[in-house]
């Protein structure tokens, strides 16, 4: 299931937790902590406030709670895809 999700966030939209879990046909909490579990292999990462200085060019910042969009914090949090081969 973990490839599924993987294969989800490669198609590049933004989903909700529940929307990802919809489409998975599962919960929520075990989307949540699937992306955590993404997240300690390096697949991929929380998107935080702190990232705020590079929100001009963020395809997120429409969403994100630093780029000032329309995304509330409280009820989830925006992950993105990190590239392993950068690291």
């Amino acid at each position: 299931m973990l490839n599924k999700l993987l294969n989800l966030l490669r198609e590049g939209s933004a989903r909700r937790i529940e929307d990802l879990a919809r489409e998975l046909d599962t919960t929520p909490g075990l989307v949540e902590a699937m992306l955590e579990d993404l997240d300690r292999m390096g697949y991929v990462k929380r998107v935080s406030a702190q990232c705020s200085d590079a929100c001009a060019e963020c395809r997120l910042s429409s969403m994100c709670a630093a780029g000032g969009g329309s995304f509330d914090a409280s009820r989830g949090q925006i992950w993105v895809l990190v590239d392993k081969h950068e690291e």
